[in-house]
């Protein structure tokens, strides 16, 4: 008899964390005269982790800050509260739909990196299904066209010369619906946490040759940090001591004294989860040291990001650097670090 995957603890999970387990002071009013900030990040599994990690190391009141954190499953929600002004900065969170925004006139910036490699890898359950090539003709599970699964799964496939106009992509929800779908076997493809590689077995799947998107798409930058123009002008301050505490939090994760603090946090946020799979987590972070410790973003990542937009068509020309960021943040942030 089949089990069914612990995926469905894992989306319990994320849906109470993200309702308020490890929020940050959500819904109160910015303090006058004092430094709340208020921040909203992509609810994926591993920013949940690494926002209960920050609030059990007390990583932001270190540099005098009163957090006041949102995880969000919806990406638009960020934008619209960044652009509207109920938020002044995200710092992990997807950032493709940024580079549009700017051009139809949004005074926004990326002023960090977050992740710097895809946690994501595309899996399968079918016995025919052995290499990327074999999914043309093949149903894969992804987000809506545009979404971060969707484009990242595609240059993916595209990097493999895979004719995806021949595979048929099914909207299948985020990346913990979509990889339910492949243990299921509902779907023939489709993407998980690359973590889950170690342990894959259990979930009924295998990863596809080439499949790992943390080795594969390197150039890819997962999620960023960014805000608007408004607020750096007028909460500098704020948001430099906010790079900061996320710089020595990202080192920190990234280091293996971190082991213990990290497993505390992975199992406040999963607290169903097997010993395991807070292991795969904790070596995939050991393995791949996917946190931008020092914050920066070159040009070469932020063109790289503009062209799978135009790829992709949600973005008509390669916007100038100085337009779409500004780093000067994160360098005054570095500075606080010594």
């Amino acid at each position: 008899m089949r089990r069914e995957p612990m995926i469905l603890d894992r989306r319990q999970a994320l849906a109470s964390a993200a309702a308020g387990l490890v929020l940050m002071g959500a819904g109160c009013a910015p303090k006058a005269g004092g430094r709340t900030i208020r921040i909203a990040d992509a609810a994926g599994g591993l920013n949940l982790t690494i926002a209960a990690l920050m609030k059990q190391q007390r990583s932001m009141e270190d540099f005098g800050l009163d957090p006041d954190v949102t995880m969000v499953a919806d990406g638009s929600r960020i934008l619209g509260g960044i652009v509207g002004g109920s938020t002044d900065a995200s710092f992990m969170s997807g950032f493709g739909q940024v580079f549009p925004a700017i051009a139809r006139g949004a005074d926004i910036r990326i002023i960090g990196g977050g992740i710097l490699r895809p946690t994501l890898g595309l899996f399968t359950s079918k016995d025919d299904v052995r290499t990327l090539k074999d999914l043309e003709g093949k149903t894969v599970g992804s987000g809506s066209v545009g979404a971060l699964t969707y484009q990242l799964t595609v240059t993916l496939l595209k990097k493999y010369g895979v004719d995806v106009a021949k595979v048929r992509f099914v909207n299948v929800g985020a990346s913990a619906d979509i990889f339910r779908a492949v243990s299921a076997g509902t779907v023939d493809a489709g993407v998980g946490q690359a973590a889950q590689v170690i342990d894959a077995a259990h979930y009924h799947v295998r990863l596809i040759d080439h499949g790992n998107m943390a080795e594969e798409l390197t150039q890819f930058t997962y999620q960023a940090a960014w805000t608007s123009a408004k607020a750096i002008a007028e909460r500098r301050d704020v948001l430099v001591r906010a790079l900061a505490a996320h710089a020595k939090l990202y080192r920190f994760v990234q280091s293996a004294a971190a082991k213990p603090a990290f497993f505390t946090a992975r199992q406040s946020v999963f607290p169903n989860a097997r010993p395991a799979d807070h292991e795969a987590e904790w070596d995939f972070i050991q393995r791949y040291k996917p946190f931008a410790t020092d914050l920066m973003l070159d040009t070469g990542r932020i063109d790289y990001m503009q062209a799978l937009n135009r790829s992709f068509g949600v973005q008509q020309t390669t916007l100038p650097f100085d337009r779409v960021a500004d780093m000067s943040l994160a360098r005054d942030a570095l500075k606080l670090l010594g």
